[in-house]
């Protein structure tokens, strides 16, 4: 599966963030928690090194709360959260205020008591930042939308808790390591569907569900295997009997996005390769083979 996957404002959205950077004072990194390994972008982890950075684990309601509970255990001072949830404010905002406490103490010592604190969130695209955003200001103010490439620039939004939020364009990066990062990008949502062949990357989240969770598609659809044997017993036919697969592979990816197929993780934190995930851990240098793939 051939993708072309790094469009020409993803470039743009690096230089912007690199000139931003040194103007905020925190960084909330946000990750989806069914692929959390996949979701991270080095290049922004790098841009941000010098920040103090909150890790977000987004979509813990879609996620297998098992394997959610070993991702926080791997990343130290993460948290799980639903973005859209009403708690999230109550999660959130005393987290960056432990983050920023030593910066606050030093703005009241300086006699800057109160000053707003400019918190940048960052990653990669149609990860839920323009949710999260709206749900600690309590409002919609930042454009969210169940696809990516919506936030095209940066924006900044003023939040009663005392902080500045700058929405950034979500950014990937422009070559894998890997095969099995861009399928979990692209299962989840991160890949716009349209550059993609949506019956191929179906049939290879098929596989990969039977794998992982192997009374999912059994549960959802009452049965097993590939996106031929689904469209079968959900009827979805074309003129002449033939199945529509094309019609199958879109429900399928649709629905395994929105939850129906329960809750679901791609990987875990850790170094097994006979188990959910792949390869090394979270905080180990990954994407470090910089070399072209066809996925």
């Amino acid at each position: 599966m051939n993708i072309n996957w790094y469009p020409g404002h993803m470039a743009k959205t690096r230089r912007k963030l690199a000139e931003d950077i040194s103007g905020v004072d925190a960084v909330i990194e946000l990750f989806d928690a069914r692929a959390p390994r996949s979701s991270r972008n080095l290049d922004l982890g790098e841009l941000c090194r010098d920040k103090p950075r909150l890790p977000v684990l987004g979509r813990e309601d879609l996620a297998d709360p098992a394997v959610t509970a070993l991702w926080k255990e791997s990343l130290p001072g993460s948290m799980a959260v639903n973005a859209a949830s009403p708690n999230v404010p109550k999660i959130v905002v005393p987290a960056l205020k432990k983050l920023l406490s030593e910066r606050i103490q030093k703005d009241a010592e300086k006699g800057q008591a109160g000053r707003a604190l400019r918190v940048m969130v960052v990653g990669v695209p149609n990860i839920g930042k323009s949710t999260l955003i709206n749900n600690l200001l309590r409002r919609k103010a930042a454009k969210a939308e169940d696809r990516p490439g919506v936030t095209r620039e940066r924006q900044w939004f003023p939040m009663d808790a005392g902080f500045l939020l700058m929405d950034t364009p979500g950014m990937l990066w422009p070559k894998f390591e890997d095969e099995e990062t861009g399928l979990h990008l692209a299962f989840t949502g991160a890949i716009r569907d349209e550059i993609m062949d949506t019956e191929t990357l179906a049939a290879r989240l098929a596989e990969t569900l039977n794998t992982l969770y192997p009374d999912a598609l059994e549960k959802r659809y009452g049965v097993t295997g590939g996106l031929e044997a689904l469209a079968k017993k959900r009827g979805f036919l074309l003129p002449g009997g033939v199945l529509d697969t094309e019609r199958m592979a879109l429900t399928l990816l649709d629905e395994f996005r929105a939850g129906k197929l329960g809750r679901i993780t791609l990987e875990k934190p850790s170094c097994s390769t006979s188990s959910q995930g792949s390869g090394d851990s979270l905080s180990t240098p990954a994407r470090e083979l910089r070399v072209e793939r066809d996925i």
